[in-house]
């Protein structure tokens, strides 16, 4: 997920639309990590970003508004997905992409920020499953070539491969509060790949009933069918 610390540097053709856009989600990434979610006001934001409040409150609606949007765009500006030929080499790929993103000083204070904020407010966790959703479908990419190739077994949750990379080092950096390098994120895609080789992640098959199961099922619908003839003789 690697990506510039500053949206600034970042912007696109369209005229003023997109330059009000630009600076109003880099002001909102700067109230975000001074202040956190709960601090996040629209008029700050508004301020910082020499924009009119109008224009702010009109466009995005709330501090959860611009929090999506800014989440958005990080999705958008992070690295596509690695595609180099190896399981191991496009695992190792991303662990260094999110790596990089959780020890930016500027991106991971965001994340943390976001984060935080999701624990307990629903908006915040809205804009953060859609970042991760589509991160994860992004790199869920490179597992599928792996599996195409051979390297991973048929029927592998590419998703959950991509999940259970960067889980150790999101937990490190949120709940332990212990340090994350190159070793740890190496570490962590290794091992996620041995998992994944073993066929941790296979899906389960659909459960297929037994001979003795379609006889009884069978059995019942006959009974169901007689008992509703003999009804509709009685009946008649």
């Amino acid at each position: 997920m690697e990506q510039e610390s500053r949206l600034a540097g970042m912007q696109r053709p369209g005229g003023r639309t997109a330059r009000v856009r630009e600076a109003v989600l880099a002001a909102t990434q700067d109230e975000l990590v001074e202040r956190g979610f709960h601090g996040l006001a629209m008029d700050q934001v508004a301020a910082r970003a020499g924009v009119g409040k109008t224009t702010v409150y009109r466009r995005w609606g709330s501090p959860a508004g611009l929090v999506a949007d800014l989440m958005t765009e990080l999705a958008e500006q992070s690295s596509p997905h690695a595609d180099t030929g190896s399981a191991e080499a496009d695992l190792r790929a991303n662990a260094a992409s999110v790596l990089g993103a959780v020890t930016d000083r500027r991106l991971g204070a965001t994340f943390q920020a976001v984060i935080a904020a999701a624990t307990c407010e629903e908006e915040a966790a809205a804009a953060l499953r859609a970042f991760y959703g589509r991160r994860v479908a992004e790199w869920a990419r490179s597992v599928e070539r792996a599996v195409e190739r051979g390297e991973l077994p048929e029927g592998t949750d590419a998703a959950e491969v991509v999940r259970a990379v960067s889980a150790p080092l999101y937990y490190r950096l949120l709940v332990t509060k212990e340090p994350v390098d190159e070793d740890v994120a190496a570490r962590s895609a290794l091992q996620a790949l041995a998992a994944a080789r073993a066929g941790a992640f296979v899906r389960p098959a659909p459960a297929v009933a037994s001979s003795a199961e379609r006889g009884r099922s069978t059995s019942v619908r006959v009974q169901n069918v007689t008992t509703a003839d003999q009804g509709s003789e009685m009946r008649g």
